[in-house]
């Protein structure tokens, strides 16, 4: 990957109101963050110390890790640098009430799971908000650099090898839910984890094929440049849909999820589509029974 200066020079083309601001600041945290997750991974791999470094959360399957906190603190002391009367919420803890009406909200590494296992689907998610309304957003793939970014009303794109391109999700056409490949995920708590069976049992005869790839930040980045045509997963929280969230919808998909200032502990629906099969999928979310929140 590039430089902080150059990611932000690349994007002065994109530059036309007062979003492009947040979205830099978004940018630098989220770089810096990516940057400490990959030299802290291969520090502690190289100390035998990885695993060691995890608690538990909502259950004993639900890690967190010490690298989980420096990244929050990271991105923290950025965005405190940079926009001092902003509020924060992070998923590690950070809460502090916004002066601006601009709120932050961050995921320090969403996939921590994979992040322990080595499985490159980890992302840092870093969103702007004002009141209920997403209007900044990046997500940055930290095992292979792949960054997603996102202002209200100006489009979503990705930046690979050759520079920043528009990002247009997949024209997936009326009526062919049967075609369309779904992602999604799992709770952590037993309890829920039995209804989401029943729910993927009456999902699954009805479309292609599921995936589960382990961060809803990257699986919302995939519907958005058509890597898969649909998403839907229960119980999660703002910080983990909120930049994908944003991402997905300025690249055209159709997002339903809880709002911002909801608790993942509600068991409530966060889904998205293509726009051509959105209105079947609900239907089928519907039947299937996943617009009920899980108890």
């Amino acid at each position: 990957m590039t430089g902080t200066d150059d990611h932000i020079d690349n994007l002065e083309a994109h530059e036309q109101n007062d979003t492009s601001e947040l979205l830099a600041v978004a940018l630098e945290a989220a770089l810096g963050a990516a940057e400490l997750v990959r030299t802290r991974r291969a520090e502690l791999i190289a100390s035998g110390a990885l695993v060691g470094t995890a608690e538990t959360k909502s259950s004993d399957v639900d890690p967190v890790t010490v690298v989980d906190k420096e990244s929050e603190e990271h991105i923290t002391r950025t965005l405190k640098e940079l926009r001092p009367t902003d509020g924060i919420v992070g998923e590690e803890g950070t809460s502090l009430e916004s002066e601006s009406g601009v709120r932050w909200i961050v995921d320090p590494i969403d996939g921590t799971v994979n992040f322990l296992y080595g499985i490159p689907q980890y992302a840092i998610s870093i969103a702007a908000a004002a009141g209920e309304k997403l209007i900044a957003a990046v997500v940055i793939n930290v095992a292979t650099g792949r960054t997603y970014i996102a202002r209200a009303g100006e489009g979503a794109y990705v930046e690979d090898d050759e520079g920043w391109h528009q990002l247009t999700c997949s024209p997936q056409e009326k009526g062919t839910v049967a075609h369309a490949l779904v992602a999604t995920g799992f709770s952590y708590i037993p309890e829920w984890r039995a209804q989401q069976a029943q729910i993927i049992t009456n999902l699954l005869p009805q479309v292609r094929d599921i995936r589960r790839m382990g961060s809803a930040a990257l699986d919302l980045c995939a519907l958005a440049e058509g890597t898969v045509n649909a998403y839907y997963e229960h119980g999660i929280h703002p910080w983990d849909y909120a930049a994908g969230a944003l991402i997905a919808a300025e690249a055209g998909a159709r997002v339903h999820h809880p709002g911002l200032s909801t608790s993942g502990k509600d068991g409530e629906l966060t889904a998205a589509a293509a726009p051509g099969v959105w209105e079947e999928f609900r239907e089928v979310l519907v039947a299937a029974g996943a617009f009920d929140s899980l108890r």
